[in-house]
C-alpha cells in the first residue's frame, strides 16, 4: 500500500487510555467508518504476543477500509504482522535499518523536531514524517512543543508528506493553516469523543480548510 498525502491526512494513533467500556477494535473501525486514512498500532506496555494478536485483528479490519495499518516501534512487529508499515522515533532503530528489514513495499514513518532532522529521515529512506509535538501531548510528557514555523520550513525542506502531531484538536488545526502539512496525527481527539465517527468528519471538515 502506498503512502501520499491522501493516505496521511487523518491518521489516528491508538491509546487504550480512552476505549472506556468499547473494545479497541471497535473503537478504531468506528473512527475508519468515518473516514479515517491511517491507523497506527501503538501499545507500549504490551507483550510481543498480544501486539501480534491485536495486529492481526486491526489488519483484517483496516483491509476492509483500504486504509494501512503502521505498527509503532517495532519493525520485526511489522514484519511478521504482514502490516503496511512502521513508524520508528528518533530513539527507535532506525529507518535504514527498518528499510533493509522490511524491503521497498513496506510505508516507513520517522520523526522529525527540525529540519535537519527531516532531511535526514527522507535521505534515510523515510516515506513520510511525523512531526511535533504541535500543541503538546496529553499522552507523552518529554516532549517540547514545535513551533508553527519550524513545522512550516520542514514542510518546504522535504519532498514526502509532513503529518503533524501532539495535542492536535479538529479546533486548534487552523493555526496549522498555511504550514503545508499533508495531514495530522491524532490520539485523543479522535478516541476521547464517544461518537468517533462524528468526531472524525469533523477533522476532515477542517483538515480541507488547510
Amino acid at each position: 500500500m502506498k503512502c501520499n498525502r491522501k493516505t496521511m491526512l487523518l491518521y489516528a494513533v491508538t491509546d487504550r487510555a480512552w476505549t472506556g467500556e468499547k473494545t479497541l477494535l471497535t473503537q478504531v473501525e468506528e473512527a475508519l467508518a468515518g473516514g479515517v486514512t491511517c491507523v497506527q498500532l501503538r501499545e507500549k506496555n504490551a507483550s510481543d504476543e498480544e501486539i501480534l494478536q491485536e495486529a492481526a485483528l486491526l489488519k483484517e479490519i483496516c483491509e476492509r477500509y483500504n486504509v494501512p495499518l503502521i505498527i509503532n516501534d517495532r519493525p520485526d512487529l511489522a514484519q511478521k504482522a504482514n502490516a503496511s508499515g512502521v513508524h520508528v522515533g528518533l530513539s527507535d532503530m532506525g529507518i535504514q535499518k527498518a528499510r533493509q528489514l522490511l524491503g521497498p513495499d513496506f510505508i516507513i514513518g520517522g520523526s522529525a523536531h527540525n529540519v535537519e532532522e527531516a532531511l535526514a529521515a527522507q535521505n534515510a529512506g523515510a516515506d513520510y514524517i511525523g512531526c511535533g509535538a504541535v500543541f503538546g501531548s496529553t499522552t507523552k510528557t518529554n516532549v517540547t512543543q514545535l513551533p508553527v514555523e519550524t513545522l512550516r520550513a520542514i514542510c518546504q525542506a522535504v519532498e514526502i508528506p509532513v503529518v503533524a502531531i501532539g495535542g492536535v484538536t479538529a479546533d486548534n488545526l487552523y493555526l496549522l493553516a498555511g504550514s503545508g502539512i499533508s495531514g495530522a496525527a491524532v490520539v485523543s481527539g479522535l478516541f476521547k469523543p464517544d461518537n468517533k465517527a462524528e468526531a472524525v468528519r469533523h477533522f476532515l471538515t477542517e483538515l480541507q480548510k488547510l
